[in-house]
C-alpha cells in the first residue's frame, strides 16, 4: 500500500507494508496515479554506486509508475542488503528514492583468541555476513556471537565470554572487536557408572575416550568434556554389554555436573545389565537372489554360542556388501529378534529387501581444494554409466587412502530424481599436509658453519607426483639430491621415479684422520603395477665412486683403489617386488609389508649382485595393544672374479637394525679403526607398542618395548648364530609435526669387547 500525505508538497510512497498498516489509522491511504516516468532521481547514497539500485529497480524511464512496481521496486532494493531504509517519493512525473544505506565494516578484530586460529575464525564469520567492506548488520552480528560461545562450549570453555564492541567511524564506517575472555577449560574430575554388577565399573570406563585429569591428559586433552565423545562412549559401553549377550541393556540416565566455578565436570550414569541370551538359531528371510547358501556363508552368528552385537552389524554390512557386488546399493537388511526370557534364549532372523539394481551415473568429487580431480578419478576402480559394485567402490577407497593425500574419505551414494535405476557417487575427502621441511645448522670448531635442510612434498601442486631435495654443508658430510616420482608416468598407472645425486664424504677414524670420498649418482626406476596390491619395480642407474684425499684411508679402500683405481664407474639394474598390505604407513596395528630387491651391477669396472629382502606384520592384541616384527636380509657378491665393492657394504647398528649399539657400527672394522660394513646382513625387531596412558584411542603416541638381534660379516666370513648382537629397551613413538619419531633406551644382552654402545638414540622417519 503507497501511503501519499494531502499536507506535503511531495507524494511519500511507504518503504514497509508493515508500516503501511501500522500507520493507516492516523493517515490517510491513497493509491498514485499511474504515470509515465520522465525521470528517477536517487538521494541520500554515500559509497553505494548508482547503479547497483538502478539495476535493481523495475521500472526504467519511461515506464508507467503503478502502485506494484513501487512495492516491487522496494523489496529488490531491501533485498540487496545495502540499506536499512528505503523510500519512494513522486515529484510530479519524478520517481525520488531516498536511501539510508547501512554502515560498512572497515575491520574486524579479535582481542584476547587463543583457543582458535585467527584465519579460519575470520573466513567462517565472512561466509556468515561479517567482513570488511560487508554491509554491517547487528542482527547478525549478535548471531555470530552466540555461534563463537556456543564453539567455546564445545571445546569445554564454559567460563568463556564474548563481547562484541562495534565503534563508529568516518564515512559511515564502523570497526567490530569481538573480545574474548576464555578463561581454563573444564576438566572432568570423576567419571562414575552405577549399577555395574558383572564387571567392575573401572573396566568398563577404560573403554571411554573420555578420562578424568591424569599425567598425560595435558597432551591428549581427553579429560575436556564434550558431548559428542560422551554419546560415542555410550555407544561402547552399550556395544561392550550387547557382544556379551546382554539384549535388554539399557543406560537409564547420564548427568553431567560442573561446579560453580566452571572448572571441573563430573560425570555419573546409571545402567541397567539384564540377563545374557544365547542364541539357538539363525535364519534368513525375504528375498537373496537365489543365492541364499553364498549369504548364509557370511553369518558370523552360531546357535549356542553368545548373542553378539557387533556379530549381527558384521553380518549385515556383509550382506550389505555382497548385494552390492550384485549391483543392489540400496538392499535393506533387518536383522530382528525373538527373545524367549525364561530360557534366556534367542532366535536371529535377517530379513532382505534387495531393492533395485542401479548403475552409476556419475561420480562427483568434492572437498580437494588442492589435489586435482584427475589424481583422485584415476584411483577409482568403479567407472561411470557402469553397473555399481559395491566391491569395486570399496576398492577404490582403500586406494584413495594408500595415497596419504586425505585425513578423511567418505563415498555417499545418492539417488538420481526421476531415474530409479541410477545413483550418483559422491566422493568428500578432507585434505591432510603431505609435505615436510626440515632446517638446520650448527657450529663446532670441527665443522665451523653447517647447514642442512630437506623439503619433500607427496603431492607437489596437487598433481600426486612426490618432489624431494635434500642439501648438507657439513665439512664431513657434503650432499645435493634430487628425487621426483610421477606415479601415473602412463595411463595405465605405471610409476616412473627419478633421482640425481652428488655427495662428498670424508669419515673419520680411530687415528683422528680422514679420507675423502666423493659418489655422484642417478636413476630411473619404473614400477609396474600387476595386482592392486602388487608393484614390480624395474630400474638402471649409474653411480661413480671417486677416491680423493687419502690420508688414513682404510685398508679396505687401499684394497678397492689397488683393483679398480681411483674412479670407478658401474651402470646397474634393478629390479623389486613389493606388498603393502598395513592398516597405516605411519602408525600400523595390522596387516603385513613385504619388500624383495636385486640389483645387478653389470657394466662398467665394478660389478656386484646386491640383494634385500625385508618382512613385517603387525598383529592387534587386546588391551589395546600392538605386537610387530620386522625381519631383514641382506647379500652381496662380487663378479668376475672380485670382491663385492665396498661402497656397497650393509650397515647395522642403531635404529632400524639392532638398537643400542652404535649407528652403523657393527660388521667388519678395518685396522685403521673405521666401520665399513660389509656384504651379509641380518636383523630381526620385535616391538609391543603400549598405549600411553591417558591418550584414549590415540595411536599417535605410543610406548613399546623391543627386542632386537642382528650383524653384518664380510663376504668370505662364516654366518654363524654365536656372533649375532642382541639388545633390548623401551621407547617412545611420536607422529610428531616433522615425521614419525622414535626415542629408545636400550641394553645390550650379547656383546663383544670391541662393540660401541649407545644406549640412548633416536631417529625421524622410521617404521622400525
Amino acid at each position: 500500500m503507497l501511503l501519499v500525505s494531502p499536507f506535503a508538497p511531495l507524494r511519500p510512497v511507504a518503504a514497509w507494508v508493515v508500516m503501511a498498516v501500522a500507520a493507516a489509522a492516523s493517515l490517510p491511504a491513497q493509491a498514485v496515479e499511474p504515470f509515465v516516468i520522465k525521470d528517477i532521481r536517487v538521494e541520500g547514497l554515500q559509497r553505494t554506486d548508482p547503479g547497483t539500485v538502478f539495476a535493481a529497480l523495475p521500472f526504467r524511464i519511461g515506464d508507467t509508475y503503478t502502485d506494484d512496481k513501487g512495492a516491487a521496486a522496494l523489496r529488490a532494493l531491501f533485498a540487496t542488503g545495502l540499506f536499512k531504509d528505503v523510500r519512494i517519493e513522486v515529484d510530479k512525473d519524478v520517481a525520488v528514492l531516498i536511501v539510508d544505506e547501512r554502515s560498512i565494516i572497515a575491520a574486524v578484530a579479535f582481542v584476547g583468541l587463543k583457543e582458535f586460529d585467527k584465519e579460519p575464525l575470520t573466513k567462517s564469520l565472512r561466509d556468515a555476513g561479517i567482513g570488511e567492506g560487508l554491509p554491517f548488520d547487528r542482527a547478525v552480528i549478535d548471531r555470530a556471537e552466540q555461534e563463537i560461545k556456543r564453539q567455546y562450549l564445545s571445546r569445554s570453555l564454559y567460563g568463556a565470554e564474548v563481547v562484541t564492541t562495534v565503534t563508529p567511524m568516518e564515512r559511515n564506517r564502523v570497526s567490530v572487536t569481538f573480545t574474548m575472555t576464555e578463561g581454563e577449560a573444564a576438566r572432568i574430575s570423576g567419571i562414575r557408572i552405577v549399577g555395574a554388577t558383572l564387571v567392575s565399573a573401572s573396566t568398563l570406563t577404560d573403554l571411554f575416550e573420555l578420562t578424568p585429569s591424569g599425567w598425560f591428559t595435558w597432551y591428549s586433552e581427553t579429560d575436556r568434556y564434550s558431548r559428542t565423545k560422551l554419546n560415542s562412549d555410550l555407544e561402547k559401553l552399550r556395544a561392550y554389554y550387547f557382544n556379551r549377550g546382554y539384549l535388554e541393556f539399557a543406560i537409564e540416565s547420564t548427568q553431567v555436573t560442573i561446579s560453580p566455578d566452571k572448572q571441573t565436570i563430573s560425570v555419573a550414569i546409571s545402567i541397567k545389565e539384564g540377563q545374557p541370551y544365547t542364541v539357538t538359531s539363525v535364519r534368513l528371510e525375504g528375498d537373496y537372489l537365489g543365492k541364499e547358501e553364498e549369504f548364509r556363508s557370511r553369518v558370523l552368528l552360531r546357535p549356542g554360542q553368545p548373542y553378539r552385537g557387533d556379530a549381527v552389524t558384521e553380518t549385515s554390512r556383509r550382506f550389505q556388501d555382497l548385494f552390492g557386488l550384485y549391483g543392489y546399493a540400496f538392499a535393506r537388511i533387518e536383522p530382528r529378534t525373538e527373545i524367549d526370557r525364561a530360557s534366556g534364549q534367542v532366535a536371529m532372523v535377517f530379513s532382505a529387501e534387495p531393492q533395485r539394481r542401479v548403475y552409476v551415473r556419475r561420480i562427483d568429487v568434492a572437498g580437494n581444494s588442492r589435489t586435482r580431480d584427475e589424481v583422485v578419478r584415476r584411483e577409482f576402480r568403479q567407472l561411470e554409466s557402469a553397473w555399481y559394485d559395491g566391491g569395486l567402490i570399496k576398492l577404490s577407497k582403500e586406494r584413495l587412502e594408500r595415497l596419504g593425500y586425505f585425513k578423511d574419505i567418505e563415498v555417499e551414494t545418492s539417488e538420481v530424481a526421476g531415474a530409479p535405476d541410477q545413483v550418483d557417487l559422491v566422493v568428500n575427502l578432507t585434505e591432510k599436509p603431505t609435505g615436510n621441511l626440515a632446517i638446520g645448522a650448527g657450529y663446532s670448531n670441527a665443522e665451523k658453519l653447517t647447514f642442512n635442510a630437506s623439503i619433500s612434498q607427496d603431492n607437489a601442486f596437487g598433481s600426486g607426483n612426490s618432489l624431494g631435495i635434500e642439501v648438507n654443508t657439513s665439512r664431513f658430510q657434503r650432499t645435493l639430491a634430487v628425487r621426483t616420482v610421477n606415479p601415473y608416468w602412463t595411463v595405465d598407472g605405471i610409476s616412473l621415479a627419478l633421482s640425481g645425486s652428488y655427495r662428498t664424504s670424508r669419515p673419520l677414524n680411530f687415528l683422528g684422520d680422514s679420507y675423502e670420498l666423493r659418489t655422484p649418482g642417478a636413476s630411473a626406476i619404473f614400477g609396474v603395477p600387476f595386482s592392486e596390491y602388487d608393484t614390480v619395480f624395474l630400474g638402471l642407474g649409474w653411480e661413480r665412486t671417486e677416491l680423493g684425499t687419502s690420508v688414513g684411508l682404510p685398508l679396505a679402500w687401499l684394497n678397492y683403489r689397488a683393483l679398480y683405481g681411483n674412479t670407478t664407474d658401474s651402470l646397474y639394474a634393478s629390479v623389486g617386488w613389493q606388498r603393502d598390505g598395513r592398516d597405516s604407513l605411519l602408525v600400523p596395528s595390522a596387516g603385513r609389508y613385504q619388500r624383495v630387491n636385486f640389483d645387478w651391477g653389470f657394466l662398467g669396472e665394478v660389478k656386484y649382485l646386491r640383494t634385500n629382502l625385508q618382512y613385517q606384520e603387525y598383529w592387534p592384541l587386546p588391551w589395546r595393544l600392538t605386537l610387530g616384527v620386522n625381519a631383514e636380509v641382506g647379500i652381496g657378491k662380487g663378479l668376475g672374479g672380485k670382491p663385492f665393492p665396498v661402497f656397497k657394504n650393509f650397515t647395522g647398528g642403531g635404529l632400524g637394525t639392532v638398537r643400542a649399539f652404535e649407528q652403523g657400527s657393527l660388521g667388519v672394522i678395518d685396522p685403521t679403526g673405521a666401520y665399513i660394513g660389509g656384504a651379509r646382513r641380518f636383523n630381526a625387531n620385535t616391538e609391543l607398542y603400549f598405549p600411553v596412558p591417558g591418550t584414549g584411542n590415540d595411536r599417535t603416541l605410543r610406548i613399546f618395548a623391543f627386542a632386537d638381534t642382528g650383524n653384518v660379516w664380510r663376504e668370505d666370513e662364516k654366518v654363524s648364530a654365536s656372533s649375532l648382537r642382541a639388545s633390548a629397551g623401551i621407547g617412545l613413538s611420536w607422529v610428531s609435526p616433522v615425521g614419525p619419531l622414535k626415542l629408545s633406551w636400550g641394553k645390550p644382552l650379547r656383546v663383544q669387547r670391541n662393540d660401541r654402545i649407545q644406549r640412548f638414540q633416536f631417529q625421524i622417519g622410521t617404521a622400525f
